[in-house]
């Protein structure tokens, strides 16, 4: 399923989620066919399909189809890319940044390409544990580098919202693999993120 300006839904699935959502909400004591809630099933019936669009694309083609040959070895950062998810044990938001680096053996991605990387794997039902991994996998299949080090910080709204309501809670989550597990180039890397541009 692709997504651009002009978003596309299943009728299907949408059809499906209308129906369970409007339940859903006498089942909350609403009444869904209140003027105020009338298309709101299908504006929720829409945004889960946007919100998990992820299930539809491949990390690693995505990689692939922006591929080069260069003799680089060193080090390639993206930092500050935004993510926003839905954890799947509340379905409720968790938003933040992802940094990614990685050390490439003959073979280069379009730097954009990573940001849809996270975007592939943080537009599904998620946990930050599994989405830190996931992204760390699909470069390493998709480039063969060196290393690959992914770290996420975010915010999630079902701790800010609900249960210990921790306001200034953050959740950071990393994962290393090949050159970024020597603790010298892991340093590196986590002292290139935590600097601010002048």
């Amino acid at each position: 399923m692709a997504y651009n300006k002009q978003e596309t839904y299943n009728e299907e699935v949408t059809e499906g989620l209308v129906k369970n959502y409007r339940e859903a909400l006498g089942l909350l004591g609403e009444d869904p066919n209140r003027e105020g809630l009338l298309k709101t099933p299908e504006r929720m019936a829409k945004a889960m399909q946007f919100m998990t669009q992820g299930y539809q694309q491949d990390a690693v083609a995505i990689l692939n189809s922006a591929k080069f040959t260069e003799n680089v070895s060193e080090m390639i950062l993206v930092k500050d890319i935004e993510l926003y998810s839905m954890c799947e044990h509340h379905m409720l938001p968790f938003y933040g940044k992802a940094h990614i680096a990685y050390i490439p053996n003959g073979t280069i991605t379009g730097l954009s390409k990573l940001a849809r990387v996270v975007d592939v794997f943080a537009r599904r039902l998620q946990v930050q544990e599994r989405l830190t991994t996931q992204i760390l996998e699909a470069i390493m299949e998709g480039l063969n580098p060196l290393g690959v080090a992914v770290v996420i910080e975010a915010k999630h709204m079902c701790m800010l919202v609900r249960g210990v309501q921790k306001q200034n809670s953050v959740t950071t989550t990393s994962a290393f693999s090949g050159q970024f597990e020597n603790t010298t180039t892991r340093m590196e890397f986590l002292k290139l993120i935590a600097s601010k541009l002048s």
